[in-house]
């Protein structure tokens, strides 16, 4: 990379200079030796500043941060400028052109908490333990796992992405086995599966160093999964954590006919911890983000189904099942609120209802 700083452009309350790809990227982008800019993740790197400030809030001792996968840094130098608290944020990334302009943005926001490196993120993570480590590779964060599980400090957060969604919601099962060792399901609840299994890889992971996990947010998008836990030392919180973990017969998932297989191992417990999702709300109300809007929405949705059952249904495959018309939303709400069951909405689909219905009642609400 050349010494030009390259395109300014502002995300939160945070300038800096980026290099922009000529055609512009829906999801993660690809693999690349130059640290491009990508803004429609956005939202990703918006959440994280909402969950560190929260940990931050809780915390009472110096909070060491890692951006461990920096690319262009943008994520590590949000925290660094937007949070507030006792704090240090460590970027870091194996290319030397991000680490060239990592440090022109350091430079630029003048910011003194922040240490910046060129190592293989093992290897770091190996040398330094954190209060919270985010890992948002190009693919699988899977490689990661085994040392990050033992590198972030008890109670503190572990976050990761994962854009190998092929692979986690079942396209190619065999890619999902080897790296997960869990068995993928192609099918309508493909997304959330693929959040559980990658929750139960961790669980596992952290369980081997007598260790357990609570997650704290989790979400999809057609692109990525990005989930954020907690590591809970102990015996017995690994123990509670393993209690979760199993593969499930693929006819007990909603929508799934004439499959006689397994899915899984996968984590079967809470995706969310609701009054972590109604704090965070409270401090999206009074920040500078630009995504506000598709938050206010997401943090709705995850709130909404954080008690409700894993897996979910779709009124447009349901009705396609039951050849009938599909009823609308509130009607289906309705007639399963008032024979006694929970229903919720969910975020990975506008069409997607949770349930702890049998599918009979559900049969006899929508004919």
């Amino acid at each position: 990379m050349d010494n030009r700083p390259g395109d300014l452009v502002k995300e939160g309350r945070t300038k800096l200079f980026v290099i922009k790809k000529k055609k512009s990227v829906k999801g993660p982008s690809s693999r690349d030796q130059m640290p491009f800019y990508n803004p429609s993740m956005e939202l990703n790197r918006d959440v994280s500043v909402l969950v560190n400030q929260w940990f931050l809030d809780r915390s009472k001792h110096h909070v060491h941060l890692l951006d461990g996968l920096a690319a262009s840094g943008i994520r590590g130098i949000r925290l660094a400028n937007e949070l507030t608290g006792d704090f240090d944020v460590t970027i870091n990334d194996w290319n030397s052109e991000s680490v060239t302009l990592i440090l022109q943005n350091v430079q630029k926001n003048s910011l003194k908490n922040i240490s910046v490196f060129q190592k293989d993120l093992n290897y770091l993570l190996s040398e330094r333990r954190f209060h919270s480590i985010d890992i948002d590779p190009f693919g699988s964060p899977v490689y990661f796992f085994d040392v990050a599980v033992r590198s972030v400090y008890n109670h503190g957060i572990l976050a990761c992405t994962a854009t190998d969604t092929a692979a986690l919601c079942g396209v190619y099962p065999q890619v999902c086995y080897r790296r997960y060792g869990a068995w993928p399901l192609h099918s309508v609840s493909m997304h959330e599966i693929g959040l559980r299994i990658l929750l139960g890889c961790l669980c596992r992971e952290a369980a081997k160093y007598d260790r357990g996990i609570e997650p704290v947010l989790s979400y999809t998008t057609d692109h990525y999964i990005r989930l954020y836990i907690q590591i809970i030392n102990g015996k017995n919180a690994a123990n509670k954590s393993m209690e979760q973990y199993a593969s499930i017969p693929a006819k007990d998932i909603p929508l799934v006919i004439d499959n006689t297989g397994q899915v899984g191992p996968l984590w079967l417990g809470k995706l969310q911890k609701k009054p972590v999702l109604q704090e965070i709300r409270t401090l999206l109300s009074t920040s500078e983000i630009h995504t506000k809007h598709q938050l206010w929405k997401l943090f709705y949705l995850l709130e909404d189904e954080a008690d409700a059952p894993p897996f979910f249904y779709t009124t447009n495959d349901l009705s396609s099942l039951l050849k009938v018309t599909p009823p609308t939303m509130e009607f289906i709400f309705e007639r399963l609120r008032n024979k006694g069951y929970i229903v919720t909405h969910t975020h990975y689909t506008p069409t997607g209802f949770k349930t702890n219905a049998p599918l009979d009642v559900i049969t006899e609400v929508f004919k």
